[in-house]
C-alpha cells in the first residue's frame, strides 16, 4: 500500500473497556472515540490491536451489551470507506464474526504481514508469543477450544458474562507491577519474539499491544520493535506517515 500525501495509518491496543467496571471505564471510552473522531481525519487505515472489551464473548443471537459509543463511531468511520483492522486479544478472543457482519470490520486471530510504502510490518496483538508463560499458553489452548467455548455457551449471559467479567478484572495485565517496568531485553518476550522472528524475515516495524507499556526498541538492522501501550494509564498510540513510526500521547 503506497501512502497518499498527508495521509497516515494509525495503530493503538488495550483499551480493556468495562474494567473494572462500566461505569468507571466510561470516561475512557469517551476519550477513545474522540481520539478516533480526530485520526479519521487523515486516516488511510486503523489498526486496533486488540484488548478493546476487557471481556467480548458472542453468543449466537447475542453479545455483551454496552460500547454502542465506540461500535458506533467504528461503524461510521468504516461506512466513511477508512479499512479497519482488528487483532483479537487474550480478552477478546472469543470473538467470530459480529464484527465482519456488522461493521465489516476484518479480524484476525494471529499476526498478519503488511507492506506500506516501502516500510514492512508485522503486527499482532502479542500474547502467548515469545518464550515463557506456559501456563497463559496452555489456557489460552483450553479458552479457544470449540469444546469449552460450547460449554460456556450454556450458561446464561446473565452468568456468563458475569463472570468472566469478574475473572477478567482479576487479572494483572490490568493494573499489575509488571507492566509499569522495563524489563530489560534479554527479559522481555516480545523483544526476544521479534528478534527470532528477523532470524527468518526483515521487518521494518514488529507491532504489538499486550505489553500495555509503550516502547520502541531497536532489534535489528532497520528493524524495531513497537509496543503501543494502552489505554488505561498511558492513552499512547502509533502514527505511521509513510517514513517514520512514532508513539504519541492523546
Amino acid at each position: 500500500m503506497q501512502l497518499p500525501n498527508n495521509k497516515k495509518i494509525y495503530f493503538a491496543s488495550d483499551q480493556h473497556f468495562g474494567a473494572p467496571t462500566p461505569e468507571l471505564s466510561f470516561p475512557r471510552e469517551q476519550k477513545f472515540v474522540a481520539w478516533l473522531d480526530e485520526v479519521k481525519k487523515d486516516a488511510e487505515a486503523i489498526f486496533l490491536l486488540g484488548d478493546l472489551f476487557d471481556f467480548w464473548f458472542e453468543y449466537k443471537t447475542v453479545v455483551p451489551k454496552g460500547f454502542v459509543r465506540v461500535l458506533g463511531k467504528l461503524a461510521e468511520i468504516r461506512d466513511s470507506g477508512i479499512p479497519i483492522y482488528f487483532f483479537v486479544g487474550n480478552h477478546d478472543l472469543w470473538m467470530e464474526d459480529y464484527f465482519q457482519k456488522e461493521l465489516n470490520i476484518s479480524v484476525y486471530h494471529d499476526n498478519q504481514e503488511y507492506t506500506f510504502g516501502v516500510k514492512t510490518f508485522l503486527v499482532g496483538h502479542g500474547d502467548g508469543k515469545g518464550p515463557g508463560d506456559m501456563g497463559y499458553k496452555r489456557m489460552k489452548k483450553v479458552f479457544t477450544n470449540p469444546f469449552s467455548k460450547w460449554l460456556f455457551r450454556w450458561l446464561h449471559p446473565d452468568i456468563g458474562v458475569a463472570l468472566a467479567q469478574y475473572l477478567s478484572v482479576k487479572n494483572k495485565l490490568i493494573s499489575g507491577d509488571e507492566d509499569v517496568t522495563f524489563l530489560g531485553e534479554d527479559n522481555e518476550w516480545l523483544i526476544l519474539y521479534s528478534k527470532r522472528k528477523l532470524e527468518t524475515k526483515h521487518y521494518n516495524y514488529l507491532v504489538f499491544g499486550h505489553r500495555h507499556l509503550p516502547m520502541k526498541v531497536t532489534v535489528g538492522e532497520n528493524s524495531e520493535y513497537v509496543n503501543l501501550g494502552d489505554w488505561i494509564t498511558y492513552f499512547t498510540y502509533g502514527v505511521f506517515d509513510g517514513e517514520n513510526f512514532e508513539i504519541k500521547k492523546y
